[in-house]
C-alpha cells in the first residue's frame, strides 16, 4: 500500500462520521517522507466542540506498522478524556500500546481511527 491509498482511506473515515454530523471540521496534513512512509496530523472537532488530535507515523513498506502514534480526545475545555499512544514512559509500562483514561494506563491495541470515533460517538456523544 501507498501512503496516499492509506491518507485516502483515513479521510474517508473522516469524510463518513462529516456526514452523520458527529464531526463538525476536520484539518489533515501529511508529511511524506516517501511513497510508503510519512506522518499524518488531524484536528477533528466534533459536534459538542471537543476534540480529537490523532497523529500517526506510518511505515507502509511490509505491512501497515504504525511507528508512533496519538490519539488524544479532550473536552471543550481542553481537559484529556482519553489518549491511545505508543509513547515510552518512565517508569517503563512493561508494554508499549497503552491508553491514558481517568488517571490509570492499561495496555491495549493500536487503535483505527474509525475505532477510535466509535468509542467517542458511543461513549460520549450520547444524543441529548
Amino acid at each position: 500500500m501507498l501512503l496516499p491509498e492509506y491518507l485516502q482511506d483515513f479521510v474517508k473515515v473522516i469524510d463518513d462520521y462529516s456526514k452523520t454530523g458527529f464531526i463538525v471540521t476536520s484539518e489533515v496534513r501529511i508529511d511524506m517522507r516517501t511513497e510508503k512512509i510519512g506522518v499524518i496530523k488531524s484536528t477533528i472537532v466534533l459536534a459538542d466542540d471537543s476534540r480529537l488530535f490523532a497523529t500517526e507515523y506510518v511505515d507502509l513498506r511490509y505491512k501497515i506498522e504504525k511507528i508512533s502514534y496519538s490519539f488524544h480526545f479532550q473536552d471543550k475545555d481542553g481537559n484529556l478524556i482519553f489518549r491511545y499512544d505508543n509513547a515510552s514512559h518512565k517508569p517503563d509500562l512493561g508494554f508499549k500500546n497503552h491508553k491514558h483514561f481517568k488517571g490509570i494506563i492499561p495496555q491495549s491495541e493500536a487503535p483505527e481511527l474509525r475505532s477510535v470515533l466509535d468509542e467517542i460517538i458511543s461513549n460520549f456523544l450520547r444524543a441529548k
